[in-house]
């Protein structure tokens, strides 16, 4: 079964050390784009994330939002940067010099300036980390999938329900065609007789014009073409797995083949059929863009 390049997935676990989530979201693309707002600390796991994502989508936008709460005890660790602090006490004492007046200030006073004392996130637990997120990743993925199948269920209903109308509306091409022909020639034959007087028609002469009048407004090859080419939609649609471009291509040949019938359209009923099948299948096309 064919899926839809649109879902949405979330995944939440928490407990007392810690909270994670994940969130994935999808619109339509050309290609496989991922992108991927996660902590700092989870940085160098990109491409891990990256290659479960593709197990589970092949095309689309795609959009993932992890979060990851530490809460035990190693989660952050308060660092004094010496080399910052001296840094501040020798420009304090130059400047207590130059105006004469005293450095009046404590450790209290010297940790609030800035990078004095900096609070860092702990990296010794971001192995651990990555493996709970891996988890819930792969969680979110499921329900993101899942979403991603049952839009592709209806797409598919949708595109079956419309090609048993564009079958219908060649069945009706197909019917129509001869008619064309054996009213041309009727027509034919009326006007001669008016014009001739009563002279016998060479029927020679009228065959070869019916003929070459058949042959430039004869469409059986492109509904036969059209036929394959509905068949062939029909099989890639139950085959399953991305599919979307392969769609695309069939309905553009379908697209023209049917712009083929209505250039050869020599009748108001024909070309009524004509737009149709054009309205139909550019409609099929506008849903073919949102299959992966």
């Amino acid at each position: 079964m064919v899926k839809s390049m649109t879902g949405f997935g979330r995944y939440e676990a928490a407990c007392r050390d810690y909270k994670v989530s994940v969130e994935i979201k999808s619109v339509n693309h050309r290609y496989c784009d991922i992108n991927i707002k996660q902590p700092k600390k989870f940085l160098a796991f990109e491409n891990d994330i990256r290659n479960i994502v593709k197990q589970y989508a092949a095309r689309g936008k795609i959009d993932i939002f992890i979060s990851y709460d530490d809460y035990s005890d190693s989660a952050f660790a308060v660092r004094y940067n010496p080399a910052v602090a001296k840094g501040y006490m020798e420009a304090i004492k130059e400047a207590s010099e130059e105006f004469g007046i005293e450095p009046c200030i404590t450790s209290a006073m010297l940790v609030r300036f800035p990078d004095v004392i900096t609070l860092e996130e702990g990296g010794s637990d971001a192995g651990n980390g990555f493996g709970r997120i891996q988890e819930a990743v792969h969680k979110a993925c499921v329900q993101f999938m899942e979403t991603r199948t049952r839009e592709g269920k209806d797409l598919y209903n949708d595109i079956k329900a419309k090609l048993a109308g564009i079958t219908g509306l060649t069945k009706q091409v197909e019917e129509r065609s001869p008619q064309i022909i054996a009213g041309y020639r009727q027509k034919l034959t009326d006007k001669i007789l008016e014009a001739a007087n009563g002279i016998k028609i060479d029927e020679g002469v009228l065959a070869t014009e019916i003929i070459v009048f058949a042959d430039k407004v004869c469409v059986d090859e492109e509904t036969v073409r059209l036929r394959s080419h509905i068949a062939n939609m029909e099989a890639t649609l139950s085959c399953g797995g991305p599919a979307g471009r392969k769609l695309d291509f069939i309905a553009q040949e379908m697209n023209r083949e049917a712009n083929t019938i209505l250039s050869k359209a020599n009748d108001a009923m024909l070309s009524r059929i004509a737009i149709e099948l054009k309205t139909e299948i550019e409609k099929i096309r506008e849903q073919i863009q949102n299959i992966e």
